[in-house]
């Protein structure tokens, strides 16, 4: 009698569970965002590292969504969605680095919050009918193809069908997704409009909206701030941040740079040992990205103690050592400048140049020793 007891509560208890989720997924309405300030935060800077292609990046930016409690499920889900607007070989690339940090962070025993998985989807599920209702609410009406029927099959039957009516993410949290990750990507305005559209036909808020180009501005770059926060003015919504980020000014000075690697910010703490404007973006494990304009360059300069490394990664520049023959800088160029040897670096006249630097057998006491310019002179014979 006593076992009877046992397993009748335990069949209770099974299906107040599935009730539950059902009750959850109804209240939802797939019309609100599920995540908090944070999480929306993380998963935007997530989602638009995963469409940049930056994996160092993006293993930082999972390391924080996991810390801001956002589940292992919910990444995986994300990062999964983005094959349809990124490609598969990103969003396997991401789904490798995830799978990677929550080994790590396991292994360490770091929290790992896995969280839910898709409740399965039901046997008379019509894949083409369930699509085309979200696409039409996403559009704001009804939208079809014509001219590439195929197009318009795989849009509504997979994307907006078997995708968003997996029920781990709310159609609001995929947009969210879906909005970061287009604004990572060069060329994709009118698509990113759209979707800026749609997501906020999808339940996105005025104000969760505005939040994306502030954390894309603080997590990842300008460039794609600018992108979200244009097609955010274009609805008309507005505030004094967005319409900043909006603006042809903030971003003067950065559309002449077709890179995929970040400008960062002025390089204002050593501006006094360049001719002409760099730009400093940090990365985790002590690595900067140096963005050097036409024509800049830094004075020469000796390092101490220390061995400084540069890598070239876009445009082209030059590289001196005190008494020898300056050495061109183009994409792929490694240099290992040897502690001690006076040298400098610098952008071509004409190009802008890119190269991340970091520093190695770095010893007590280290310095940088900043010297003399290059003069118009010595820099005017590189050719």
């Amino acid at each position: 009698m006593k076992k009877s007891i046992i397993v009748v509560a335990a069949i209770a208890i099974v299906f107040a569970a599935c009730t539950n989720k059902t009750e959850k997924t109804t209240e939802n309405n797939m019309n609100t965002l599920t995540f908090n300030e944070k999480q929306a935060a993380a998963m935007t800077a997530i989602a638009c590292y995963e469409a940049k292609g930056e994996l160092m990046s993006l293993e930082s930016a999972i390391h924080n969504g996991l810390e801001d409690d956002l589940t292992a499920n919910q990444i995986k889900e994300a990062l999964s969605q983005l094959y349809a607007y990124t490609g598969f070989p990103r969003s396997l690339n991401a789904l490798g680095v995830l799978q990677r940090v929550i080994g790590d962070r396991e292994a360490k025993g770091v929290k790992v919050l896995h969280g839910d998985e898709s409740t399965p989807l039901s046997p008379d599920y019509d894949a083409l009918t369930q699509g085309t209702e979200v696409q039409t609410k996403l559009s704001g009406q009804p939208f079809d193809y014509k001219f590439c029927p195929d197009e318009d099959y795989y849009l509504k039957a997979h994307l907006f069908g078997d995708i968003f009516a997996r029920d781990l993410l709310t159609h609001a949290d995929r947009e969210l997704v879906t909005v970061s990750a287009l604004a990572g990507l060069e060329g994709v305005e009118p698509q990113l409009a759209a979707h800026v559209r749609g997501a906020r036909n999808m339940g996105l808020t005025d104000a969760q909206l505005l939040a994306i180009p502030k954390v894309l501005q603080e997590r990842v770059g300008k460039m794609e701030a600018h992108r979200v926060a244009a097609a955010i003015q274009q609805l008309g919504i507005s505030d004094s941040i967005n319409d900043h980020l909006a603006s042809d000014i903030y971003v003067q000075n950065y559309v002449d740079l077709k890179s995929s690697w970040r400008r960062g910010e002025p390089n204002t703490a050593y501006a006094q040992y360049f001719i002409g404007n760099s730009y400093l973006a940090p990365y985790d494990g002590g690595m900067v990205n140096v963005s050097f304009e036409p024509g800049c360059r830094n004075n020469w300069h000796i390092h101490h103690k220390q061995v400084q490394v540069l890598v070239c990664v876009y445009g082209r520049g030059w590289y001196q050592e005190w008494g020898k023959p300056a050495v061109k800088l183009e994409p792929g160029v490694i240099i290992e400048i040897p502690e001690g040897v006076k040298h400098w670096h610098g952008a071509a006249k004409d190009s802008w140049m890119q190269h991340l630097t970091y520093h190695k057998d770095v010893q007590e006491g280290a310095s940088n020793e900043w010297l003399e310019p290059v003069s118009d002179e010595q820099y005017d014979t590189l050719k």
